[in-house]
């Protein structure tokens, strides 16, 4: 039995716009998925901005309808079979609510262990096993109104794992939290993974999917775009180099020939405290700086590296400049 299966799955949200005249407008959020996650996969699912990524990640753990197609989560019907198939699987979404801020983080727990109707037998076993698992044992008395961005996540991880799940689905987990705190989740979802539960997981982070997942969906304008292994997907880029030159003042005519050089498959902007730092994709990357630099002349070029492409580049050569507004 396959832990996720999914077939021609669909979508489409309804709208209206206009103040006097009314206009009813169909947004198609999903079409036609198909997707299968084996049990005990760590499933990662990158994509832009409004490509579907929460869409999915409702419908599959009961919370939204499809609109067409079909889902299954363990055997069961996403649809007919809710009532049996929420008992077994978690929901974490990234942000702070979903707590109760004036009770303890051991009362929370605890009140979503009885929303579960997890035995109290069992629940004073689970919940201090939990808390261990996610750091927050000496914390675990006080009040979530005095807990960090981090410790708060980190409890929405332990809330989600009170019903012993055997599916987790952690939609963008790590958002907003600074760099140890994420680092910290990181590992307690790999320690979940090694204890044999499925992660269906949705983020941003490229070097987060790289560094935790098996395989890796990239969904774009509610179609999968590509399902593979990060490696695999790396490989897409294996012919490039990027180059990586930091300036200020780069004007729209020098971009614009710099994208148009035929030793440049892509390039992106980052804007840094006024200065531009330019991520170049090309065959050959170290090569071509002297010309790189020539076109930027008068753009008071202060850095110039080179390195080996990531999986964030190879996202960026997938879904091109829709990836750079993610």
């Amino acid at each position: 039995m396959t832990a996720i299966k999914i077939e021609n799955l669909g979508r489409i949200f309804s709208t209206t716009t206009g103040t006097i005249r009314r206009t009813r407008k169909d947004i198609t959020a999903l079409e036609n998925i198909n997707l299968v996650v084996e049990p005990g996969e760590l499933f990662g699912l990158l994509g832009p901005n409004g490509a579907g990524k929460t869409t999915l990640t409702r419908i599959l753990s009961t919370v939204l309808l499809p609109s067409s197609g079909r889902a299954e989560v363990l055997g069961m019907d996403v649809v007919r079979d809710t009532k049996k198939l929420r008992p077994r699987i978690g929901m974490v979404f990234g942000g702070e609510r979903g707590l109760y801020w004036r009770l303890s983080g051991r009362d929370n727990i605890q009140y979503f262990a009885d929303l579960y109707l997890v035995p109290p037998e069992v629940s004073r076993k689970r919940i201090p096993e939990l808390l261990d698992l996610v750091g927050l044992t000496e914390r675990a008395d006080e009040r979530v109104e005095g807990y960090s961005r981090g410790m708060k996540q980190k409890l929405h991880i332990a809330r989600g794992l009170v019903n012993d799940p055997d599916v987790l689905f952690l939609d963008e987990p790590t958002i907003g939290l600074d760099p140890i705190a994420a680092r910290e989740l990181r590992a307690v979802i790999l320690e979940m993974n090694k204890r044999g539960k499925t992660i269906f997981l949705t983020s941003h982070y490229m070097y987060e999917v790289d560094e935790l997942c098996q395989r890796v969906a990239v969904v774009n304008k509610g179609k999968i775009a590509l399902i593979d292994t990060p490696s695999a997907f790396k490989t897409m880029v294996a012919d490039l180099e990027v180059v990586e030159i930091e300036c200020r003042e780069v004007s729209p005519e020098a971009l614009a020939r710099l994208r148009a050089h035929p030793r440049v498959a892509s390039v992106t902007m980052e804007n840094h405290e006024g200065a531009q730092s330019l991520q170049i994709q090309s065959p050959g990357g170290v090569e071509s700086i002297p010309e790189f630099v020539r076109i930027l002349e008068g753009s008071q070029v202060q850095k110039v590296i080179t390195r080996q492409p990531t999986l964030e580049d190879a996202y960026v050569k997938l879904l091109g400049r829709e990836a750079l507004n993610s």
